[in-house]
């Protein structure tokens, strides 16, 4: 949790701890409620407490590689409006990014490489929950997926993406693998298009009633929710059911 201080300043807080029951918990974008989001810094925090998962996001780089980011660009966390797909990995990690406190005084601040990214949740024994944010090709799909194999972690990889094109070319090539489509919606229409597919779903958690986690249970897929901040959303969520939460800052309870 980030507070702000009378003098303008931002005082790093401990995360918030709930009844998870048995409802995993996935740290979003690393631990980004303590450290700047999609850093090694923030899952380093995050492989140091009891979550299950680890969050972040990928993008191609113009010489081949991928680049951890949820932006396209890197405006927001380093204020430079420069495209990642547009760049080379190495100009990427020329940038030093934000503080959580606005400034760029950490030099340990940079854009992670997918490479970083396993060898940390591996280091740490965490689920990568790996998000593709560009519309990847087949010959990109298997050389990310090549990647992973490399680590031997493959096994411990969920992938998600609102690109459904996506998760099918991941799933051509690994017909077993965990996937999650990411959306907000969650309709019987596209529950039994995910059943067909067998993809599970990753949905925005205020489109959830008690009623569709039970029909979508029914239907055989597993939940994850994004993004639960809220302590009570956390543990009413649970409560229902669900499989996952993602969250910024909560930390369950329960391993």
């Amino acid at each position: 949790m980030l507070i702000q201080s009378k003098k303008g300043m931002v005082i790093k807080m401990n995360t918030v701890k709930f009844d998870n029951k048995k409802t995993l918990v996935v740290a979003h974008r690393g631990l980004s409620g303590l450290e700047r989001e999609n850093t090694n810094a923030a899952f380093v925090a995050a492989g140091n407490r009891p979550y299950y998962g680890i969050e972040t996001d990928i993008w191609r780089t113009n010489d081949g590689r991928f680049a951890v980011n949820h932006d396209g660009n890197l405006q927001r966390v380093g204020g430079e409006q420069v495209s990642i797909e547009n760049m080379s990995m190495d100009a990427a990690q020329k940038f030093v990014l934000f503080d959580t406190d606005g400034t760029k005084s950490r030099r340990d601040l940079r854009v992670p490489t997918l490479e970083n990214y396993i060898n940390i949740c591996k280091k740490y024994e965490k689920v990568c929950v790996l998000e593709l944010k560009s519309v990847f090709t087949d010959e990109e799909t298997r050389r990310f997926i090549d990647i992973i194999k490399d680590y031997d972690y493959l096994s411990n990889v969920i992938f998600i993406s609102f690109h459904y094109e996506d998760l099918l070319k991941v799933r051509k090539v690994l017909p077993e693998q965990n996937v999650q489509f990411l959306t907000g919606d969650n309709s019987d229409e596209l529950i039994s298009k995910l059943v067909a597919d067998r993809m599970d779903i990753d949905i925005a958690y205020p489109s959830l009633t008690k009623e569709r986690v039970d029909a979508m249970h029914s239907a055989g897929l597993k939940i994850n929710c994004w993004t639960v901040d809220g302590k009570d959303d956390a543990e009413r969520l649970c409560d229902w059911g669900v499989d996952f939460i993602t969250s910024n800052i909560l930390e369950g309870k329960n391993l």
